[in-house]
């Protein structure tokens, strides 16, 4: 029985959520009013998905690369969701000690033996610009610390990157939680959902935070946010599909005939990401 229990807790799908709300007392950046909400709604939705949830507030840099080198060497089942919600700007977030913490760096743990063929998802809750003031709080400090370009490079095959906001640009932080991380969970929790293949879903992700969101006050009202998703997949993923469903029926077109490990959770192999079907659009916060 033990050794079963072992096994079933070996092939959970696995989600680390590092969230900085309070910095150590001197570091000259603000509270994250709402960082906390968003941790426990995603501890929730993630949980009710089948994921095996870790919660980790107020790390310093050091921790926060400790914790990641030590996660990308454990096993996972199908899918490793990691998401990192600070102060930031291009090319890192920022630890409780005020320290930069380089995504380049933590993307680049995960490109393993351990993590091979399994999906790597990242969500990056932090501002890539300059600091956005009055009316709403932003999670922004200002100028660039990494460029866009290291960041792709250093992302590792299978992983998909979706940033809450695109790069030299802001991301709000309300206290009632982040437009990018609350509105992630809300369509998880909606019927239909979970079962998308992940980039449909970012995209669906993209499109109500760019649309249905606009900030108010003076000086900021009417400002828009706009994610931004990179990705290595070769593949068709899908990480919080239903297992007892059978993807096929949500995902599958006429014009992809359905393999026979379709069906899989994570990342079922169905057919190469053509890269003709990518649409761009031009980012833009106001």
């Amino acid at each position: 029985m033990l050794h079963s229990r072992r096994l079933m807790a070996v092939e959970q799908n696995r989600a680390v959520v590092v969230s900085v709300e309070q910095f150590y007392p001197g570091v000259p950046l603000s509270h994250r009013h709402g960082a906390k909400r968003d941790a426990k709604k995603l501890h929730k939705t993630l949980s009710r998905l089948g994921f095996k949830v870790q919660l980790h507030n107020d790390l310093s840099s050091d921790e926060i690369y400790e914790l990641f080198w030590k996660e990308s060497r454990r096993p996972v089942k199908d899918c490793f969701l990691a998401v990192l919600s600070s102060h930031g700007e291009e090319g890192c977030v920022f630890g409780a000690d005020g320290e930069p913490v380089q995504l380049s760096r933590i993307f680049s743990y995960f490109g393993n033996k351990c993590m091979e063929n399994k999906a790597k998802m990242f969500l990056i809750q932090a501002c890539r610009g300059h600091a956005l003031d009055n009316g709403v709080e932003v999670d922004s400090v200002c100028d660039t610390v990494d460029s866009s370009s290291s960041q792709c490079l250093s992302v590792p095959i299978d992983t998909a990157v979706m940033y809450a906001t695109a790069p030299g640009y802001g991301a709000f932080m309300h206290p009632l939680g982040s437009v990018f991380l609350q509105t992630f969970c809300t369509l998880l929790q909606e019927d239909g959902h979970r079962d998308l293949e992940l980039t449909r879903l970012m995209t669906r992700l993209s499109h109500q935070v760019a649309y249905t969101f606009q900030a108010k006050g003076r000086e900021l009202g009417g400002k828009k946010q706009m994610p931004c998703l990179v990705t290595s997949l070769t593949r068709e993923v899908f990480p919080f599909a239903d297992p007892e469903k059978d993807v096929r029926n949500v995902e599958i077109s006429a014009a992809f005939p359905p393999e026979k490990d379709v069906g899989k959770v994570g990342i079922s192999a169905t057919k190469l990401v053509e890269k003709g079907n990518a649409r761009t659009r031009t980012p833009s916060i106001s």
